[in-house]
This record gives structure tokens, sequence and C-alpha cells, in this order.
């Protein structure tokens, strides 16, 4: 391993764009899982609500356009090479809705918590919403390997639709 390579994810290449965002989910879901213990130690200082920002950023912006890369790029393009995963492409579908759903009670959550210093999180929507998206991330992932087989210039393809949609 070499610890000054800076090489980050670009639309260039998709599918490690897809994996890159992956990881921030995982980095959110962590800190979300930790947010509950720190506010009883700590109080709903100004930490707590900046990880609440970051967070609910990432999950009010990022995460659908994430989800619209997926459902209108590169699931398309995976069927067409690998028809075998339409069962595991319609789950996927599903728990978009699941995890939208999920991400609207965590966000009224953190709304309770900025309105009132004394709100106590409910750890059981908290941690649904993190499992839901471990679930999810893991079954997406064996379908990003699936894609690395495709062509590069159909990807290159999709990578410059996902870099506009951020452009709009």
């Amino acid at each position: 391993m070499n610890p000054f390579d800076t090489k980050s994810a670009t639309f260039d290449e998709p599918i490690e764009m897809l994996y890159a965002c992956h990881g921030k989910v995982r980095r959110f879901c962590s800190q979300i899982d930790k947010l509950p213990e720190y506010i009883d130690e700590n109080g709903r200082n100004k930490v707590a609500l900046q990880a609440v920002h970051q967070i609910s950023r990432y999950f009010n912006i990022a995460a659908p356009l994430h989800h619209q890369d997926e459902e209108e790029d590169f699931f398309p393009l995976l069927l067409q090479h690998y028809p075998q995963a339409k069962p595991n492409i319609e789950q996927l579908l599903q728990q978009h809705d699941t995890l939208h759903n999920n991400w609207t009670a965590v966000s009224q959550e953190f709304a309770k918590l900025e309105a009132d210093p004394s709100y106590r999180l409910q750890k059981n929507i908290l941690q649904r919403f993190c499992a839901d998206y471990d679930t999810h991330l893991n079954i997406e992932e064996r379908l990003f390997e699936m894609g690395k087989h495709i062509p590069q210039e159909e990807l290159a393809a999709i990578g410059k639709r996902m870099a506009d949609r951020r452009k709009a």
C-alpha cells in the first residue's frame, strides 16, 4: 500500500465512484450509530449538530443522486450484459423505496433533536436505517463487481451522464 497514493474516484470510472459513495454511506451510518451515545455523554452540542447537518446533507442530496445513477444508468446497462441480475436489481429497487422511507424517519428524528436539546433519539429508527443500508450495499456491490466486466466505453458513457446529473 502506498500511503501517498491520493488518487480518488472520478466519473471516468463510474463503478469506482459508486463504490466511493458506498464508503460515504458506511461512514455516515457509523456516525449515526454513535450519535445517541455521544449525545448521552456530551449533550446536544455543536459537534452533534454539525454531524447531523453533514449526515443530512449527504442523505438529502448525494444519496438520491446515487440511487438515480443506479436506476437510470448502471442497472439498465448491467441488464444488457447480465440479464441474470434482474431479480437482484428488482430487490434493490424496492429497497431504494424502503431506504428513502427510513431516511424520512431519521430526518424527522434529527429535526426533533434540533428543536429540543433534551430530545432523545429513537435508536431503533437509526439502527433500522443503518442495518437496511448495510444489507443493500452488500447486494449492490456484488453487481458492481459484475459491472467491472462491461466494456470501458459503455461505462464511460454512463459516467458522463452521472457527472452531468450533478451539474444540473
